[in-house]
Formats: C-alpha cells, sequence, structure tokens
C-alpha cells in the first residue's frame, strides 16, 4: 500500500502519533512486544486505518452506559480488523512470517494474562461463596465504622497491599470488600473504587516488586534495588491528595446494621491462606525464577482444585459432626442451616468469572499490539526524548499511560535507552506507575473493577475525579522533583 501525497504525509507524521496517544489504550502490564516491526507502517494508509479503527472502537467502549453494549464486542472487532491490515502488507511484502509470529507472541502474552485474570476471579468468587466478605463487611459493621472510616481503611489497606502484590489482584479484593460493606449505596461504592483504583496504583510505585515497570527498571540496572524506595512519600502523596478531597464528598453515615450473624462456611480461612501462597509463589516466580507470574497462579489454582476435593469428600463427615454438635446445644437455627450445606465446586466459581472483561482485555491487548507492531509507540519514545527535556518528556509519559499502559511505554523507553540521571529514571518509574490512574481504563485494576462493579464503578464514574486525581498526579512530581533533587 502506497502512503498518501507529501503534504498530506508530513500532516499525518505529526498527528497521528498525537491521535494515538488520545485514543489507544492498553491495560495489562506484560505487552513487552510491543515494538515495532521490520516494515515502518506509521504513514501508510493501513496504519493509519488501523488508527481510525482504534479510535472508533474505543469511543464505543467509552459510551458503553449510553448503548448499553457490552465492552468487549468494538475492541474484539477492532482487533480482527488491525490484524488483518497488518498481515497483508506484510503478505504483499513477501514476509508473512513476521506478521505470524508478532501476533503469536502478542496472542501469548494474552494467554498469560487470561490465566492470572481467571485465577484471581476464582479465588475471589471462592472466598464469597465462603462468605469471606460477608463475615468481614459483618465485623466493620460491628465495629461501628462509618462510610468515612471505610473508604480510609480499604484505600490505606490498597495503597500497602500493593507494594508486594499485583495491584489489580489488590483492586479486586478491596472491591469485594467495599461491595459487601456499602452494598446498596452505589454512589458511596463508586466513590470507594476510584479510591481503590488510585490507592493500588500509587502503591506499587515505590517497590521493584510492586509494579512491572519497576521490575523493568530495575532488571534493566537503572535504578538500584534501595534506590526505588525513594518515591515512597511521592506515592504517599498521590494517593493522598484525591482522596482527601474525596473525602469531603461522602455522606457520613453508619452502612446498613446486618440482621444476621454470619458465620464462615467449612473451609474459608484456609482458602484465604491458599490465595496469600498463590500470590506469593506468582510474585518469587517471577523475581526469582524469571518464570511469568502466571505459572504461579496456576499452580496456586491446583492447589485449590485439590482443597475443594478434600472438601467435598470430608463433607459427610463434617456435617454429621456438626448436626451432634448442634443438637447437644439445641442450636435449632444452625441445624436448620446445615440443610442448606452443598458441596464446594470449583468448575462454578471459574464459571462466575467476568468473560467479557477477560474478552475486552484480548481485544485491547490485540490491538495495542498491533499498533505497536506498525511502529508508533518507537515513533512517540523518539519524538519526546529526541527533542524534548528528559522532565517534561516523563511528565508526559505518564500522562500517556492513562490511556496507552505503561508496560509498552517503558519497554520502548528502555529500548532507546536514553541518558537520563537515575532522578529522571525514578521520575519515569513513578509517573508511569500513577498515570493509569487517571482513567478507568488507564490501568488494570481499573479495568478489573469496571467488570467486578458493572454499572457502578463506570468510566464516567472515574471521569469525575479527574481534576482531583490530576492534581495529586502534578503534587507527587512536585515531591520527587524536591525532596529526590540531589539525584538530577
Amino acid at each position: 500500500m502506497k502512503p498518501p501525497n507529501v503534504h498530506v504525509t508530513r500532516h499525518y507524521a505529526s498527528r497521528v502519533a498525537w491521535l494515538l496517544l488520545a485514543c489507544t489504550l492498553f491495560v495489562f502490564p506484560s505487552l513487552s512486544y510491543a515494538a515495532a516491526g521490520p516494515l515502518d507502517l506509521t504513514l501508510s494508509l493501513a496504519g493509519i486505518s488501523s488508527v481510525v479503527i482504534f479510535v472508533l472502537a474505543y469511543a464505543l467502549v467509552m459510551s458503553e452506559e449510553l448503548l448499553h453494549m457490552r465492552k468487549s464486542k468494538p475492541v474484539l472487532v477492532a482487533a480482527g480488523l488491525i490484524w488483518a491490515l497488518v498481515a497483508w502488507v506484510y503478505v504483499q511484502a513477501g514476509m508473512p512470517e513476521e506478521a505470524e509470529t508478532a501476533f503469536r507472541e502478542t496472542l501469548l502474552e494474552y494467554a498469560e494474562l487470561l490465566l492470572f485474570l481467571l485465577v484471581a476471579m476464582t479465588y475471589i468468587n471462592a472466598m464469597e461463596e465462603r462468605r469471606v466478605f460477608d463475615a468481614l463487611r459483618s465485623w466493620l459493621v460491628r465495629k461501628g465504622f462509618s462510610y468515612r472510616t471505610l473508604f480510609w481503611i480499604t484505600g490505606v489497606m490498597a495503597f500497602g497491599i500493593s507494594a508486594i502484590a499485583n495491584n489489580m489482584t489488590t483492586a479486586m479484593l478491596m472491591c469485594a470488600v467495599v461491595l459487601k460493606v456499602a452494598e446498596g449505596d452505589n454512589k458511596f461504592i463508586g466513590l470507594c473504587c476510584v479510591n481503590v483504583v488510585v490507592a493500588s496504583n500509587a502503591g506499587g510505585a515505590f517497590s521493584p516488586f510492586g509494579d512491572i515497570t519497576t521490575l523493568m527498571v530495575w532488571q534493566a540496572g537503572q535504578v538500584p534495588f534501595e534506590g526505588f524506595f525513594a518515591l515512597l512519600l511521592p506515592a504517599v502523596v498521590n494517593f493522598m491528595v484525591p482522596a482527601v478531597i474525596m473525602n469531603f464528598f461522602i455522606v457520613n453515615r453508619q452502612p446498613a446494621s446486618l440482621k444476621e450473624n454470619v458465620w464462615l462456611k467449612r473451609g474459608a480461612r484456609r482458602i484465604i491462606v491458599l490465595f496469600l501462597i498463590t500470590v506469593a509463589i506468582s510474585v518469587l516466580c517471577h523475581s526469582i525464577l524469571y518464570l511469568p507470574p502466571a505459572m504461579g497462579m496456576m499452580f496456586g489454582l491446583g492447589l485449590l482444585q485439590f482443597f475443594g476435593y478434600y472438601l467435598r469428600r470430608s463433607l459427610p463427615r463434617s456435617l454429621e459432626r456438626k448436626r451432634e454438635r448442634y443438637s447437644r446445644r439445641g442450636d435449632w437455627k444452625k441445624l436448620e442451616q446445615l440443610g442448606s450445606v452443598v458441596p464446594f465446586d470449583i468448575f462454578s466459581r471459574i464459571a462466575r468469572s467476568e468473560w467479557d472483561t477477560l474478552l475486552f482485555f484480548y481485544g485491547v491487548v490485540m490491538c495495542v499490539g498491533g499498533l505497536g507492531f506498525m511502529g508508533y509507540l518507537s515513533l512517540l519514545s523518539e519524538t519526546l526524548y529526541g527533542s524534548w527535556d528528559p522532565v517534561w518528556a516523563n511528565v508526559v509519559l505518564g500522562l500517556i499511560s492513562a490511556v496507552v499502559d505503561n508496560i509498552p511505554v517503558m519497554f520502548a523507553v528502555l529500548s532507546m535507552a536514553p541518558d537520563m540521571s537515575e532522578g529522571n529514571w525514578l521520575l519515569i518509574t513513578l509517573t508511569a506507575g500513577v498515570g493509569g490512574s487517571l482513567l478507568s481504563m488507564g490501568s488494570a485494576a481499573g479495568v478489573a473493577l469496571m467488570g467486578q462493579a458493572r454499572g457502578i464503578y463506570t468510566f464516567a464514574v472515574h471521569l469525575r475525579w479527574v481534576p482531583a486525581i490530576l492534581l495529586g498526579y502534578a503534587a507527587s512530581i512536585a515531591t520527587h522533583l524536591w525532596i529526590n533533587s540531589a539525584l538530577f
């Protein structure tokens, strides 16, 4: 395919890159294969058409509330069209194997994402079925915590846990708690979800294991292990500024009281322990063995399946012992509840996963993989660091990470290896990590919560708080430039 004429070509050379910045989306931290292919298609008709296709798909995703159309539909179609254009160009150039290899590598990245998410969702569904979140809600209500206190508890927990665990898994856990505690109060749930997304992304920015971007920078040798902890205070500022602002918009009342005593189903505590073990194994697999985190998660799923088998086989004996104990006590209410006990079924938990979100991830991963293979991410990185001051380039790249995920952005920066100080490497680590909080679709945590709290936490709900989040973003950068000035 031939590019447009010279005048149009020069016009698109600058405009197409910025159109991609404003309208491209990517949501999971693992697409390291988004590097450009052997053919530069950024100025071709196929490349420009692909950008337009994705912009239209992105617009339909943002209109989900208005159109009542699931967000997976437009990106699935867009992914197919974009890769068809890529393949057609490479077939015409006599290099069909290049496009095939790129597609397979991108598909492999999605497979890792799919397995990771599937296990996380299965564990959360299993804990919900064992009434873990009902019991936690009951405990929080009995403690007399107000909505404002609950807002801060979930935010602080999300910030702390995400420093050692995946921000997406952390956000899903906190969202499950909020959905149970404030059941029915959609306004408060939406506000808490925004806070949890911001806190989860900020918490992973100062730890070498807290986010894939920090791990990439550390493994590349740009910042020593202990150097990342210089970002602790900027990360706290990033979380606290919007949280303080949102705090004033909370109607400070008590959650609805529970009318029954919530008791955990058999095996609930052990499933919690298995989940923590699974997350730990996932982190260790990646940080020590350099294997994909999905391997550790799937290993944990196997552990859950074995435990589910044990629960099913031992259920009759367990029920008999409880009947005898409750009969001696005269506890007829619990005896009645035993009649409704059903065996634990792991596959029913898998079936309850949010499949629209999983398919949405596929569409976005493949779309951005195709656009990256065409050369747009490399063009963006070269444009910024070739003519801008590194500080401003890093700040802008952080804003870009709200629509183009931080991993392909960071991968492009590391591939260029610009001559920057340690302070600037920490700055791009900070901005790429927290910039995704600006939009609900800017991070894996936000997208996962849109599926988990469908119709409550939406793109529009998050968008209302962008000014507060942007203020926190600017404040965290200013804090880093101030307290870590010696590193620049």
